[in-house]
């Protein structure tokens, strides 16, 4: 059977698009317009075609490779949610989440796929929006489905909930289904990163792990005008210290031997998440290079999407698109 195939936008550090290759989709176009974004995707698939532009910038008539595609996917920036919502708005998101909707109607794809915040699919901050994709969508011939996913129920070790919009052409649209969770038990912070905190010698590194027996939070990127790489808002931090983590910055290397593990004393006494550990927590692959410093690479992970979301998004389009 012929592989489907897709034009990615806001592709980040790839997670979605890594799923949706992984569910039979072959990329006709990524396109971001961070350097570090691209040079990550470049790096993992040099055979990718990666444009680096704005999506509101986007020309497709001087791409006709992103044409005549099956599928059109957004992963666009989750820089406001519950964690973020009292910081400024720029009505950037929005205008991104209308920008991948047009570029439906430019292109043609056969479904769009659209992720971001929860809220997305029912808060009354997104009504508008939704109503705007409503009238588009159905002007354009497509049947679609708003729905809330959480990461933890595909195996991902985070309590990250994605709200997903599914658009597909009528004639197929009957046969799709949103995912079903693929696992019953939860996977743990201390299972998936237990391994990296005995690399180096730490003799407490098992006694971590056990306390860290349950998914981490949202891992949350923030924006390019906030400061460095911490792992999210007071309320967050407070839930990552229960798991025995200092959550007010990322460290540079796993604890070595010498490292004293005295939860006692407070944050000091804590670890420190790296940045290729929490790419572990978004489910990313161990050889997927992340390129960019450190709060750059932190960013870039925050923001995507956990290739196991797109993985069972992306089968569950294709299902539909092959029936």
């Amino acid at each position: 059977m012929s592989e489907l195939t897709f034009v990615d936008v806001c592709s980040g550090a790839g997670g979605l698009a890594l799923g949706l290759e992984r569910a039979g989709f072959e990329p006709r176009l990524l396109l971001d317009e961070d350097d570090d974004a691209c040079r990550t995707l470049r790096a993992n698939r040099p055979n990718w075609n990666v444009l680096q532009a704005d999506l509101l910038d986007f020309d497709p008539s001087e791409h006709p490779e992103s044409h005549d595609v099956d599928l059109l996917s957004a992963g666009l920036p989750r820089v406001k949610s519950n964690a973020t919502a009292a910081r400024a708005e720029s009505g950037e998101e929005e205008r991104l989440l209308k920008a991948a909707v047009y570029l439906a109607h430019a292109i043609g794809p056969r479904a769009l796929l659209v992720e971001n915040v929860p809220t997305l699919a029912h808060s009354d901050r997104f009504g508008d929006f939704r109503e705007f994709a409503r009238a588009e969508l159905e002007h354009l011939g497509y049947e679609f489905s708003w729905f809330v996913l959480n990461a933890a129920d595909f195996g991902v070790p985070q309590d990250r909930g994605q709200g997903v919009l599914v658009a597909i052409k009528k004639q197929w649209f009957p046969s799709f289904r949103p995912p079903a969770a693929t696992v019953t038990d939860h996977v743990s912070v201390g299972t998936v990163l237990g391994p990296s905190m005995r690399s180096r010698g730490w003799a407490d590194a098992d006694v971590w792990a056990a306390r860290a027996d349950t998914v981490a939070p949202t891992l949350v990127g923030g924006s390019k005008n906030r400061g460095g790489a911490d792992l999210g808002p007071a309320g967050t931090k407070k839930k990552w210290e229960r798991l025995g983590v200092n959550a007010h910055s990322l460290g540079n290397e796993t604890p070595g031997p010498e490292f004293v593990w005295a939860p006692e004393l407070g944050r000091d006494g804590l670890v420190r998440l790296t940045v290729d550990q929490t790419a572990l927590l978004q489910g990313f692959p161990r050889d997927w290079e992340i390129t960019g410093r450190k709060t750059a690479r932190y960013r870039q992970i925050g923001h995507a999407s956990p290739p196991a979301v797109g993985e069972v998004l992306g089968r569950a389009v294709a299902e539909a698109l092959r029936s």
